[in-house]
């Protein structure tokens, strides 16, 4: 078992008294026990870090990556339905197969299939690692999303980076661990469960409004630094107090030491969200100031920052991608809207020798249908959509220790069920793990007399796509 590499998390003050109080005794146990004990990788690691892309809505892979000529020859034509009968997709009653009318195209040396709808992507199309099946185990938003952040459907656990966190930990004690940038309400995509709350990431808006913090309550404007650190040194020295009387107490530790954390991260937090200070090329090519760029761009900035300054694993979420209706007119501007700010990123990556032990993941939660949908039963198919499809889907990785320039997995001339290179969410949790030198089966934390993992039972390495 790895135990918890800190406490240092900020986030404490706020779960402790709620999140901490619902844990079971021997979970309080086992976290006082090892309140700051190392855990370190299992075996040499090809990565140091995870920037994890969350594409939130699900992107259409038929339409990005994995187009299918049967599907183009049969456009507007009812096809024969792979679903069972019981199963109702609202909307696409008459099978209709829907092509695409933006040309897929190989790219680079590799020939890796990119869309014309991805232009800068396009331009690094060798650093990639395609994944084209994809499988999830949900159709709904809600639970595939949750199962791609905590390999779990419909329960509370650990998210992926917390996991990462408590197995690893911190490159740089002045920061978390684990940053969430722009996340989704649910704060079990990010959140840390039963583990040790200073695992669950720390929010960080990307905001175009510059009078909103980052980061919200980090700083005291009030109080000069030396007032706030003769105050949080007479609470200290009450805090340490107190648990020298109760000999050990987990919470009471993790509350010490996340104000600690949180007085280091004034003075190192505020320069690194700065976007002023970077260059003026940089923030072109990321599309900084861009219009409809810029959102995202300051998103994918500060995500190489943070990466850069030390944080473990980074999340950024972009939403947006679920296109039941008029797919055609509204996925271009998705793809403007993010093709720039992470094709910017990697390339921004691999200029700082940061990208070899960076590990880039672009998800969504699940795929689009090859069918077209139409909720208002009138609509012509040009302005049709496409309905969720967790039986394939289509992913990416780069950097950190997995093969540029390859496609891997296949799917029927449907591009409906994969035929080959299958990747369920759990492989794909245990492979982004061994790249960072973990054994998923030994990152484990008993809670209520088991012992849990990210991918549970299941998951299996796919070694195929490793460099």
């Amino acid at each position: 078992m790895l135990f918890p590499t800190n406490f240092s998390r900020r986030q404490w003050l706020s779960q402790t008294a709620c999140g901490f109080g619902a844990l079971a005794l021997g979970d309080i146990a086992q976290a006082a026990a090892n309140p700051l004990a190392g855990g370190g990788a299992h075996f040499p690691a090809r990565a140091s870090r995870v920037i994890f892309l969350f594409m939130q809505g699900g992107p259409s892979q038929m339409d990005l990556f994995d187009p299918k000529p049967f599907i183009q020859q049969k456009h507007g034509q009812t096809i024969d339905s792979p679903l069972p009968k019981q199963i109702l997709q609202v909307g696409t009653e008459k099978f209709l197969a829907l092509g695409t009318d933006v040309p897929v195209k190989p790219r680079g040396e590799s020939g890796l299939p990119m869309s014309d709808l991805l232009p800068h992507l396009a331009t690094v199309a060798d650093d990639l690692c395609l994944l084209r099946g994809m499988n999830a185990d949900n159709p709904q938003h809600m639970p595939a999303e949750l199962q791609l952040h905590t390999g779990t459907l419909n329960d509370v656990r650990p998210s992926m980076g917390a996991w990462v966190s408590y197995g690893l930990g911190t490159e740089n004690r002045n920061l978390p661990s684990f940053v969430t940038i722009n996340p989704h309400a649910d704060v079990r995509y990010y959140g840390s469960a039963w583990l040790p709350a200073s695992h669950q990431g720390t929010k960080v808006t990307a905001s175009l409004n510059d009078k909103t913090p980052p980061i919200e309550n980090l700083t005291n404007l009030s109080l000069s630094e030396a007032i706030q650190r003769e105050r949080l040194g007479l609470m200290q020295r009450m805090n340490r107090r107190l648990v020298g009387q109760l000999e050990q107490d987990a919470a009471m530790q993790g509350m010490i030491e996340s104000l600690e954390l949180a007085f280091r991260m004034q003075a190192t937090t505020p320069e690194l969200v700065d976007l002023s200070k970077e260059s003026q090329s940089t923030l072109e090519l990321y599309g900084v100031g861009q219009g409809e760029t810029d959102g995202n761009a300051r998103a994918c900035l500060l995500a190489r920052k943070f990466s850069e300054a030390g944080v473990r694993f980074v999340q950024v979420t972009m939403g947006g991608w679920d296109h039941h209706g008029d797919i055609r007119g509204n996925l271009p501007r998705l793809c403007k809207q993010t093709d720039q700010p992470v094709a910017a990123l990697l390339k921004d990556l691999k200029q700082r020798g940061l990208l070899e032990d960076t590990l880039v993941v672009w998800s969504g939660e699940f795929g689009r249908t090859p069918w077209s949908q139409d909720l208002s039963g009138t609509a012509p198919i040009e302005k049709h959509g496409r309905e969720h499809q967790p039986e394939s889907f289509c992913a990416w990785m780069a950097g950190g220790g997995v093969k540029g320039g390859l496609t891997y997995g296949e799917t029927d001339d449907l591009g409906h069920k994969v035929v080959a290179g299958k990747v369920h969410i759990h492989d794909l949790h245990a492979t982004m793990l061994h790249l960072l030198g973990v054994d998923h089966t030994r990152l484990t934390w008993s809670h209520l007399g088991r012992n849990f993992r990210l991918t549970d039972v299941h998951g299996s390495v796919v070694k195929e796509i490793l460099a």
